[in-house]
């Protein structure tokens, strides 16, 4: 086992960016502008909700302001869409968080769209994943920005290193391969139709496990040295990597819970924050 081995701890990286916020929400409010994250859940998804109600503890915690909008279940595409109209129309919504997956027969993309750019805090829209692809977005995806704010706070190199991405989902895989080639990386995307995923993953410097499958990827498919980072969360706080086969080998990696999760809800926090700054009510 390499003495030198790197847990990512996310906590620390989460409790870091939250520090640099708390001057810029005191800033904004002595101004009389409370930056604000409307969070959507449609349904009584079990995990949706735990998730909705951390960011909404989080917001609270460092001064933003947390609309939690619940509807039920049989809510329409339309109906939806409604909603998010209104929030886009409302000054005092910074931020607009549609917690994901919807009930199947909503349209999980026309409801995505209907954000507001200036309030796709969460990176979900197609012209806001175009702005992250040329490097100009305000609001990356993200679990994907959570990611390289965790490679950086512990200056992982990124230029001229294979990266391989298991998983192509368009708020997680997509964007951080984006991210990352933008970085100057190497970047293969795997996906379920990838053939000798294995051996690609074998490849990697540093591997992204974003697949949503317990334990997917093992600790015999990575080389010596790889970095890891698990943005998988599935049932009993397992990730998508085979944590303890993976830690053997990798030299840095991140663990489940408590790695990525808080980064990507401290990034959220930031963008909210940041599209409070831009609003036109500070004009």
């Amino acid at each position: 086992m390499n003495a030198d081995k790197l847990i990512l701890d996310g906590t620390c990286v989460a409790k870091t960016i939250k520090e640099t916020l708390v001057e810029r929400i005191n800033h904004l409010t002595a101004r009389g502008i409370l930056p604000c994250l409307a969070t959507i859940l449609v349904g009584d998804d079990p995990s949706s909700e735990t998730y909705v109600r951390m960011k909404s503890s989080a917001c609270k915690r460092l001064g933003i302001d947390s609309r939690r909008i619940h509807l039920n279940k049989a809510t329409t595409t339309e109906e939806l869409i409604a909603v998010i109209l209104q929030l886009n129309a409302d000054p005092q919504v910074h931020g607009i968080l549609l917690q994901h997956p919807v009930p199947h027969h909503i349209d999980e993309r026309a409801v995505f769209e209907a954000i507001q750019i200036e309030k796709d805090v969460d990176g979900v829209t197609m012209q806001g994943f175009a702005q992250n692809a040329f490097g100009m977005a305000s609001f990356p995806s993200c679990t994907p920005a959570a990611i390289l704010a965790i490679l950086d706070y512990y200056q992982i190199p990124i230029e001229g290193k294979h990266a391989v991405i298991v998983g192509r989902s368009p708020i997680l895989g997509k964007p951080v391969s984006l991210m990352l080639l933008n970085r100057n990386a190497t970047v293969t995307i795997c996906h379920s139709k990838t053939k000798n995923l294995p051996l690609l993953i074998g490849l990697a410097d540093i591997v992204v496990a974003a697949v949503g499958k317990p334990a997917f990827i093992q600790g015999a498919w990575i080389k010596e040295g790889a970095i890891i980072m698990d943005a998988g969360y599935n049932a009993g706080n397992v990730g998508d990597v085979d944590y303890k086969a993976c830690h053997m080998k990798a030299s840095a990696i991140t663990p489940v819970p408590a790695g990525i999760g808080p980064v990507t809800i401290a990034m959220l926090l930031k963008h909210t924050v940041i599209a409070a700054e831009k609003s036109k009510m500070l004009t």
